[in-house]
């Protein structure tokens, strides 16, 4: 049987936990934003997005260019700074027009609560872009 504070409790719970992610957010957009200037200056080239549907099937252009921060393609930042999820709702008209990408927050690590092995700090997936650079 729930006591008297227990609703107040889970309130103050969901506010701490929103602040941090906040606060997250804060941070891994300063490094997006470090990332793309630093891109900009050693010449590493952007390329257009394509993202793949809900269903895992088929590939979507994008009205975004930027840098996949993972192997896999599944996130990226864009030369606008934003971090984007590379998933679409997909369907023909997608197909024939490309597909648009909202941005979202970003994660100081890419893929926590993955599978072993498949999750990456955000600064060392941008720090091998920029050591991946031509020279």
């Amino acid at each position: 049987m729930p006591t008297e504070g227990e609703p107040h409790d889970a309130m103050l719970r969901a506010r701490a936990f929103a602040q941090a992610r906040a606060a997250e957010a804060s941070q891994a957009r300063a490094l997006l934003a470090d990332f793309v200037q630093s891109a900009r200056e050693v010449g590493l080239s952007p390329e257009q997005l394509v993202a793949r549907g809900y269903d895992g099937r088929g590939g979507y252009r994008t009205d975004v260019d930027g840098w996949y921060l993972k192997k896999d393609r599944s996130v990226a930042v864009g030369t606008d700074g934003e971090f984007y999820v590379m998933s679409v709702q997909g369907g023909l008209v997608a197909r024939l027009r490309g597909a648009h990408l909202e941005p979202s927050d970003p994660p100081l690590e890419l893929g926590r609560g993955g599978r072993d092995g498949e999750s990456i700090p955000l600064s060392v997936a941008l720090s091998r872009l920029l050591a991946d650079a031509p020279r």
